[in-house]
C-alpha cells in the first residue's frame, strides 16, 4: 500500500468480478461513500476513468472505462488505487490522517525528549498505535496519550505513559 508521492491509495484491487471487466476491491476509507464521487483514479500511476463503482459484499467493485473483459482487467489485480492528495475528504478539526503523521517527531511532554519518529501506524482493533523508527517503538494513538500535533513543525507531543519506552526497546 505505497502510494506514489502526491497520491494517498484509497482502495486495494483483488480479482475479477464478473465478465464485464470489472473488479474487487478492498476499502482503505472510512467513508464508503468516497467512492461514488470518483472520477479519475490512479493505478500505476497511470489514470483510469471510472465508469461506476457499486458494491458486493460490502467492499467495492470498480468498473474502469475502456475495460471490458476478464483479460483487460486481471492484470490490474493485486495493484493499489490511488487518488492526488489534494482530493482527500476535508478533516474536522483537530482530526489528521496518518499518513500526515508519518515523518513526525513524537516528543514526550514531561522530559521533552524525542521518543521516536513515525514510520508507520497499525490498526488491529482498539487505538490505532503509532510505529516509531521502524516499529521498534509503539505508541497508542489515544487522547490521553497524543496531547498536540504540530504539522507544520512535525511534532507530535505525548504524555508517554511512564515505562512505555522501555518495554518496547
Amino acid at each position: 500500500m505505497d502510494a506514489q508521492p502526491g497520491f494517498v491509495v484509497v482502495a486495494s484491487l483483488t480479482r475479477p468480478r464478473g465478465v464485464k471487466g470489472e473488479i474487487c476491491s478492498v476499502a482503505l476509507t472510512d467513508d464508503p461513500d468516497r467512492y461514488a464521487r470518483l472520477r479519475t483514479v490512479y493505478v500505476n500511476a497511470q489514470p483510469y476513468e471510472v465508469e461506476r463503482v457499486w458494491y458486493h459484499k460490502g467492499q467495492p467493485v470498480f468498473k474502469f472505462r475502456g475495460i471490458d473483459s476478464v483479460d483487460g482487467i486481471a492484470r490490474l489485480a493485486g495493484q493499489d488505487v490511488s487518488i492526488p492528495l489534494s482530493e482527500r475528504a476535508p478533516l474536522a478539526e483537530g482530526e489528521y490522517y496518518f499518513a500526515d503523521l508519518i515523518g513526525c517527531r513524537v516528543v514526550d511532554s514531561a522530559t521533552g525528549s524525542t521518543a521516536g519518529v513515525v514510520t508507520g501506524w497499525q490498526d488491529v482493533g482498539g487505538p490505532v498505535v503509532l510505529e516509531l523508527d521502524g516499529g521498534q517503538v509503539l505508541v497508542p494513538y489515544a487522547k490521553a496519550i497524543v496531547a498536540e500535533i504540530d504539522l507544520a513543525a512535525r511534532e507530535i507531543r505525548a504524555n508517554l505513559p511512564d515505562g512505555l519506552l522501555e518495554l518496547n526497546r
